[in-house]
């Protein structure tokens, strides 16, 4: 299935409407897999006895990694038009140590219909499991107005 397949029809977003949730949990092995594509070898990151030393307690994993998860969601409600034409403008709040889950969640705050095209913005935040802010921001992407169905 294509993204575009995917996507919310636009005669369906409205404002208030929360977007599908995401549970995500940043193994090591997916963090070291990020290191290795990434190039960053932060030992906060990658090396577990130098984080066991640190306040974290262990590893961590890289925010880019998680803020991934927060365009995975975008991706699924919105598909290709996320691709071309989303951005995003967030704050990292508190990190997301190794192995513990986060849920990624987002809510369409507006909807501005301007010509053939539609300015989405939505509330996105990832939280860890106690349900504190890992990170918090907004999320907009332009749809045409011609891609209203599946």
């Amino acid at each position: 299935m294509t993204p575009r397949e995917k996507q919310i029809p636009l005669d369906q977003i409205v404002p208030d409407m929360p977007l599908a949730s995401l549970v995500k949990t940043p193994t090591q092995g997916r963090i070291n897999l990020y290191a290795r594509a990434s190039g960053d070898y932060n030992p906060i990151h990658v090396d577990t006895d130098y984080a066991k030393q640190t306040p974290f307690g262990g590893t961590i994993a890289h925010g880019m990694l998680i803020l991934s998860y927060i365009s995975e969601m975008m991706l699924s409600a919105f598909g290709s038009q996320w691709l071309s034409t989303g951005w995003l403008s967030i704050r990292f709040k508190l990190p997301a140590p190794s192995g513990k889950q986060v849920k990624v969640t987002g809510k369409v705050r507006s909807v501005e219909r301007v010509e053939k095209q539609a300015k989405i913005i939505c509330d996105v935040t990832c939280r860890d499991k106690a349900g504190n802010l890992v990170i918090t921001g907004e999320a907009g992407v332009t749809m045409d107005t011609a891609v209203t169905s599946n």
